[in-house]
């Protein structure tokens, strides 16, 4: 009985009768308690020594030229070549100045984009379809969960954070990366009025970009959340990584109406001009219609390069649907056929997809809230029946659209 008291945790002095498991060494003893706290202490600190030469490989630069990638761009995203063209661009340039060698103290410095177009033109998709082409470290982000720092919320070096998870916490690697910032209109600056109560959600957030888009040493806790005394910090440098930010901006195209002046008036007026130029307002977007919008210049200054997404017209809708290697239609026709089901559609169903989708003025998104409320039934029925196919009719499709919640929407 005396040697059985004896036996106690030579880490925490947990004695036999305290702790669940005791496992025995030599000279020794461990519970189980103290074996979780090793483990936790041994997966910390290789965060912060990683293995250089395993996590390096995964990165090794392969230059696109700007072509390829809006080739590659072309099979996922429908239309919108402008965009296609700056983004290939400045992923090129990107790869470029990160291989390139000072010469007569000329320094290439990176062009930080912005996107701005309606919500479901394909902003986030442009974003994340040229992650697949490039094997440089890529986080996509949400600016609406940012705050200023000291307020509840994430601070914006957790952008960073998410980046160092993508490569497996490889700091040099990181340094070189890719990342894209979404919905940067919602962190607009409320009201040009100065207020009592601070802006921590808007302009506090966008006072915190300014270090981070330009280029400086940032403290980044490696598992985000907040900072805190006790907790390890990575330094990492900005200045190679390429941010790219989009944003819906809702309203600006008032503001850019209003700076282009296209309620002229007189015998000269070109109306087919006018009338083109007011349906795409977005093309004539600058820093200036920017600022107006609620971002300080101080942001614009680090963001160069503007560019724009179409708005999506019919025919473009009607491409969205069949055409991309992922598009909707293709998804569901997998679907279908996972439950040994053959899926036809016939062709008057897209162009009833199709005019339901600029009724609502959901953009792409709105396609796929269509599909769903026409197929639910079929999905929900077929998988516990013995068939081996199913044909879409335009009577099926109309009919189930009209008893779905959906069509009970108004569009003002």
């Amino acid at each position: 009985m005396a040697k059985q008291q004896t036996l106690h945790c030579s880490f925490c002095g947990r004695n036999r009768d305290e702790v669940k498991i005791l496992i025995a060494g030599q000279e020794g003893h461990i519970c189980e308690n103290c074996v979780e706290h090793a483990q936790e202490i041994i997966g910390q600190e290789m965060i912060h020594q990683p293995d250089k030469s395993a996590v390096t490989s995964n990165y090794k630069l392969s230059v696109k030229k700007p072509m390829e990638l809006k080739k590659f761009l072309d099979e996922y995203v429908i239309g919108q070549d402008d965009a296609k063209k700056v983004l290939a661009v400045a992923v090129y340039n990107h790869y470029k100045r990160m291989n390139q060698k000072i010469d007569n103290d000329v320094e290439i410095e990176k062009s930080n984009i912005i996107m701005v177009g309606e919500t479901g033109t394909g902003k986030t998709l442009l974003a994340k379809t040229i992650a697949r082409v490039l094997n440089v470290p890529f986080a996509i982000v949400d600016a609406t969960v940012f705050t200023e720092a000291g307020y509840v919320g994430e601070d914006v070096e957790s952008i960073l954070s998410r980046l160092l998870q993508v490569c497996n916490f490889d700091v040099a690697a990181a340094e070189k990366g890719i990342v894209y910032i979404d919905e940067i209109d919602k962190i607009a600056r409320k009201s040009d009025n100065p207020s009592i109560t601070r802006d921590v959600s808007g302009e506090g957030v966008q006072q915190g970009l300014l270090k981070l888009l330009e280029g400086t040493d940032v403290l980044v806790p490696p598992q985000g959340g907040r900072k805190h005394p006790e907790q390890k910090l990575v330094k990492l440098n900005t200045s190679n990584i390429l941010f790219i930010c989009g944003g819906a901006f809702d309203g600006v195209d008032r503001l850019i109406a209003r700076r282009i002046n296209t309620n002229a008036i007189g015998f000269n007026v070109n109306k087919d001009q006018q009338e083109y130029q007011r349906k795409n307002l977005l093309q004539f977007v600058n820093a200036q219609d920017l600022k107006a919008f609620g971002l300080i210049p101080e942001l614009l200054g680090r963001l160069p390069v503007v560019t724009y997404l179409n708005p999506l017209d019919a025919i473009t809708l009607r491409s969205i649907l069949t055409e991309p290697k992922n598009s909707l239609i293709k998804q569901y026709v997998k679907l279908f056929d996972i439950e040994g089901i053959e899926l036809i559609i016939d062709n008057d169903v897209y162009d009833f997809m199709v005019e339901k989708a600029m009724e609502y003025k959901l953009g792409a998104r709105g396609l796929r809230s269509i599909c769903e409320s026409i197929l639910t039934d079929a999905m929900y029925e077929l998988p516990s029946q013995k068939v081996k196919s199913f044909h879409l009719t335009m009577e099926y499709a109309t009919r189930k659209f009209k008893i779905s919640k959906l069509s009970i929407l108004k569009v003002a």
